[in-house]
């Protein structure tokens, strides 16, 4: 969008809050990048460049605007819509990886050398993979600085700087003042934090509006034994992060996710939050999913009733593809039944367990010649995919190749479409994915007036490109299914409820 001044400069003026994150504008007159909602007064056109990222702004030499804080805000949906390499680069670099693996490391799960990355990263975004990685460590020193009271050599080196020196620069150099500045007019730390120095609160940003309903429904409806619950109106579940365990606990709010973390080790803070927003689907743009979406004339009314609709995704891509194996052809109640004896079973406990969450769920290679009690051929197939996991023939990661990952999936014994597509919806944040199979789908497409059998609902999709996995959350809202009630009944306990036997939900 920001190849597009005059439409840029048109959202700048009228202060639009649903462009926060497509771009950022640089006023060349004061030096500062800001959002385009940023309330204070509106440049003159003369006066602005627009850039892509802040990470371009500030390798442009322009600082970080202090009212409407750009670093902040929610990021940019291309990302999750695009699966290109600059995509899949993006999402790596916001899962952490350029502070674990380098740039070296990056290049090579992207498949590209070094050199290339830079040169697409540098014409499509406006900056190397070091300059975005510096931008977002800023940002997470920035978190740690207002909202703890760890000291700044613990801040630096949990944000990922390598030096003192680097993490005072930076923080000079983005935000025009020192880290006791903001410190000193940050909202202060949480209450306790001493005592318990790995929990922080924070506040996890998205566009306008957001339906929380099948979002936190689904999640309460499948919630895995020891991995997840749900307290009142928060969903909790555990993490496994680079650097250790992690607890999160997600409630949300009118403006924003309320989201308490608890983590081994506060390096793990980019990843969390990373994964949390991959979690709810936090970057997506609901305007522009909404309004081509309400183009059909049987599915609009149900777009309109309850606008801002999110695809429940995951936090670990491995973990769901055998959460989709668990539930294939079972019940939702069977499926979670099975996957939290696995978890026993394989999973690794964690050393202070939390309330109702004990375990991390097993990773693949944890799970190679597991012999659950499954029914037919599921143990095989799951034996099938956990092997391709482990050899790393199938990556289901942030910076996966989703055409790969669709292909070797698929071509594994056992995996059917439905289990294609809803791997390619959570897994992969494919937002085109579509399990026409699924029966939750079809009931939901009946309920609405539309095609009920599998060519023809395809055929009527077709128009719903490139948005087919949100329009299959309105299909499955359209159903009597436990998973579309958020919050939960008073005094229910949502992953306890006995569920029908039924195709769709499963996982």
């Amino acid at each position: 969008m920001h190849d597009d001044p005059e439409r840029c400069y048109l959202a700048v003026q009228s202060k639009d809050p649903r462009f926060d994150g497509w771009f950022v504008t640089a006023v060349t007159s004061t030096g500062i990048y800001c959002r385009p909602s940023c309330p204070a007064r509106t440049p003159q056109r003369r006066n602005v460049r627009f850039l892509p990222t802040a990470a371009a702004a500030q390798r442009a030499g322009f600082r970080a605007c202090k009212r409407c804080r750009p670093d902040a805000t929610p990021g940019s949906p291309e990302w999750d819509g695009r699966a290109d390499v600059v995509a899949r680069a993006m999402r790596l670099i916001a899962d952490g990886v350029i502070d674990r693996a380098g740039v070296p490391g990056l290049a090579d799960q992207v498949g590209y050398s070094v050199r290339q990355l830079e040169r697409v990263l540098l014409a499509e975004v406006g900056a190397g993979p070091v300059a975005l990685a510096r931008a977002q460590r800023a940002q997470t020193a920035r978190v740690l600085v207002e909202t703890t009271d760890l000291s700044m050599t613990e801040v630096a080196f949990a944000a990922g700087f390598t030096s003192i020196r680097q993490f005072n620069d930076t923080v000079r150099a983005v935000f025009a003042a020192p880290p006791s500045a903001l410190r000193a007019t940050g909202p202060g730390p949480v209450r306790g934090a001493r005592a318990a120095p790995g929990r922080l609160d924070l506040r996890l940003p998205f566009r306008q509006p957001l339906c929380p309903d099948t979002l936190f429904g689904h999640l309460a409806a499948t919630a895995v034994p020891g991995v997840e619950e749900v307290v009142g109106t928060t969903y909790r579940r555990t993490l496994r992060l680079p650097h250790g365990p992690g607890i999160v606990a997600l409630t949300p709010t009118a403006s924003h996710i309320a989201c308490r973390m608890e983590l081994a080790d506060v390096a793990d803070l980019t990843a969390a939050i990373a994964r949390c927003r991959r979690l709810l689907d936090l970057d997506a743009d609901p305007d522009a999913v909404d309004r081509a979406l309400s183009v059909d004339p049987v599915l609009g009314p149900a777009v309109g009733r309850s606008p801002g609709r999110r695809v429940p995704r995951t936090v670990d891509g491995d973990e769901f593809a055998v959460r989709a194996v668990l539930g294939q052809q079972v019940s939702t109640a069977a499926a979670r039944t099975c996957a939290g004896a696995l978890v026993a079973e394989r999973g690794e406990p964690l050393a202070t367990p939390s309330a109702g969450l004990t375990h991390l769920f097993p990773t693949a290679g944890q799970l190679v010649g597991a012999a659950p009690a499954l029914a037919g051929g599921r143990a095989r197939t799951l034996g099938h995919l956990v092997e391709a996991l482990h050899e790393r023939r199938l990556d289901l990661g942030p910076g996966a190749d989703r055409d790969d990952a669709r292909q070797v999936l698929g071509a594994l014994p056992g995996i059917g479409p439905w289990t294609v597509e809803m791997v390619a919806m959570r897994s992969l944040g494919d937002p085109d994915a579509f399990p026409v199979g699924d029966l939750g789908v079809r009931t939901g497409s009946a309920r609405l007036g539309l095609p009920g059998d599998t060519r023809s609902l395809l055929g009527r999709a077709e128009r719903w490109r490139p948005w087919r996995a949100y329009a299959a959350q309105h299909l499955w809202a359209a159903t009597d299914h436990p998973l579309t009630v958020w919050p939960p009944s008073p005094g229910s306990d949502p992953t306890d409820r006995t569920r029908p036997s039924r195709r769709s939900h499963r996982a």
